[in-house]
């Protein structure tokens, strides 16, 4: 045991030198003078980080973009890196480092793939093929005529019907639940698997970045809408039962949260993991702030109690990182829940006195 947790220790004592290493090589390329960039470090990139690789680790990402010249012509533009933009002349980059057309005009939209992007992708492919292996395990009977084989079948299989019977059959309509476990399946998996590639010390965290949450968020909000009840849509148009100058009032109330919802979903799992990430880039950022006010030796001292600080926080990060997942994928259940339950009231044309005259009588 004492083995164990000595591997343990260092494993993470090697990930947080490696992170440092990684974010002060980053800052140095970017500002010399510059002895910490948080959020340089954090931020979307145009090329994607591997360890030990040709050019620094880094292989530069295609530049799409969708943009429109000074003439009011729209086209469609595709570069291998953004060495290869610059250096096609149609860009040149402005004071604040965007990309902008050369002679004038503004880009439409930019489709450039990106390292969050890429990491987006890893999670929900990785997500998809484990999920593709499990099944044919079961289409050959493991896990059905008899009980699953190896570590991976029986936590794949625990994590599933988990998901299928805490999350889905707990907060959606026993009727509907399952046609929704393949979607939250693969949002717990996926930004489970996003949220932990983040504690590699060359790679991003995709879930830390506003338009991937946003997208998810999305996601859910277009079911959730699409899995609305008659009963659903005339609880937020048109309150059963209620006076009219209430139905003013709750109306609006209703259709502002409609919107908060997937809101509250893309900024709680964005903040979270973005302020994880920070947390940890700025205490082990105090070994090089140590070191260039006040020397080596100051850096190594300060060193053991940020390093230290790091291996707990790693170990915190991994348990947050399936937590936000969790989160995410309950409430997302929840939301579509609601909108999916069928309501039990009186109907519609009820008035209230006809309401009270059927309660006395009974």
């Amino acid at each position: 045991m004492v083995q164990t947790l000595r591997r343990v220790f260092l494993t993470l004592l090697f990930l947080s030198i490696s992170t440092s290493n990684t974010f002060a090589a980053d800052s140095s390329e970017q500002d010399e003078a510059q002895v910490l960039d948080v959020m340089g470090t954090v931020a979307d990139h145009d090329y994607f980080k591997v360890p030990g690789f040709i050019n620094g680790g880094k292989i530069y990402l295609p530049r799409i973009f969708y943009w429109e010249s000074a003439e009011g012509e729209s086209q469609l533009s595709a570069y291998l890196s953004t060495k290869s933009v610059l250096e096609s002349g149609e860009f040149v980059e402005n004071e604040e480092g965007a990309l902008v057309p050369a002679n004038g005009g503004h880009i439409i939209i930019d489709l450039s793939i990106t390292s969050h992007l890429i990491y987006f992708w890893m999670g929900m492919l990785l997500a998809l093929i484990l999920t593709v292996m499990a099944a044919r395990r079961y289409k050959r009977g493991i896990g059905r005529t008899v009980e699953p084989q190896g570590a991976f079948h029986n936590i794949f299989e625990v994590l599933f019907v988990f998901i299928r019977d805490d999350v889905a059959r707990d907060n959606i309509d026993h009727h509907k639940a399952d046609r929704y476990v393949p979607f939250l399946f693969t949002m717990f998996m996926g930004i489970s698997f996003m949220n932990l590639f983040g504690l590699l010390p060359w790679a991003a965290t995709a879930t830390a970045d506003l338009t991937v949450t946003a997208t998810l968020a999305f996601v859910t909000f277009l079911i959730t809408q699409f899995s609305g009840t008659k009963d659903y849509w005339a609880h937020i148009f048109w309150f059963p039962g209620v006076p009219t100058w209430v139905r003013v009032i709750l109306t609006p109330v209703e259709i502002l949260g409609m919107f908060t919802k997937p809101f509250a979903l893309a900024i709680r799992l964005f903040a979270n993991m973005l302020s994880g990430k920070i947390m940890i880039i700025a205490i082990l950022g105090l070994v090089f702030i140590f070191a260039d006010l006040f020397g080596a030796g100051a850096a190594y001292g300060v060193g053991i109690f940020s390093v230290s600080l790091t291996v707990v926080l790693y170990a915190l990060k991994v348990f947050v990182a399936l937590l936000q997942a969790y989160i995410f994928t309950l409430l997302s259940a929840v939301f579509i829940g609601m909108a999916a339950e069928d309501h039990a009231h009186a109907e519609e044309g009820y008035h209230t006195e006809h309401i009270a005259e059927e309660v006395s009588a009974n």
